[in-house]
């Protein structure tokens, strides 16, 4: 794994264990030598992990919209910085760019990130490892209803498997230095048409 892909809250959040775990992770990454990929941003989670990767001797990349360029929200001190003309765009590149990704707390924003990427994921479209740092509990209810969702019947116990979760991000890096994807299988087999 060489570069990682970070979604995470431009807040800092409410919890000073959420800017914690950003600056740890940060700092692991760059002392692993995996590059930081991420939203571009210089507020908020986005903001420290960055800081936490750089002032370690880490590279970042950082991918930002214009449209938040243009309201000065762009991290200048990122080690590469794309300029991206949507958020569509921007999402596509993170996801070319990196080997893997991880959702520290955070928004919709976030939520919307890691479960696109966790969809593309179950479809085949990569074989990428998908995670959740669950930093002080933040992720407890999500995974709770995700497991609510597989006992549903709406996702597969071995999809539901490929999204990795850990409340240490020492531990979650060499969990997803050893990720391997399940045998892709369409959702629906050909019997539950």
């Amino acid at each position: 794994m060489k570069r990682l892909c970070v979604f995470c809250g431009s807040s800092a959040g409410a919890d000073p264990a959420f800017a914690d775990a950003a600056t740890r992770l940060g700092t692991l990454l760059a002392e692993a030598g995996i590059e930081l990929v991420y939203g571009g941003g210089r507020a908020g989670l986005m903001g420290i992990v960055a800081d936490a990767a750089l002032a370690a001797g880490g590279r970042v990349t950082g991918v930002i919209p214009q449209a938040l360029v243009d309201r000065e929200l762009a991290h200048r001190g990122c080690t590469t910085l794309h300029v991206t003309g949507s958020m569509h765009e921007r999402k596509a590149t993170m996801a070319d760019l990196a080997d893997g990704f991880v959702a520290l707390p955070g928004g919709i924003g976030t939520l919307e990130e890691v479960f696109e990427v966790w969809t593309w994921a179950q479809l085949g479209d990569h074989a990428k490892p998908v995670a959740l740092l669950n930093v002080a509990g933040f992720y407890d209810t999500l995974v709770r209803f995700i497991d609510e969702i597989e006992a549903k019947g709406f996702l597969r116990h071995k999809h539901g498997d490929m999204l990795l979760v850990a409340d240490d991000a020492a531990a979650l890096l060499d969990t997803m230095r050893g990720y391997r994807p399940p045998e892709t299988t369409p959702w629906i087999l050909p019997a539950e048409r």
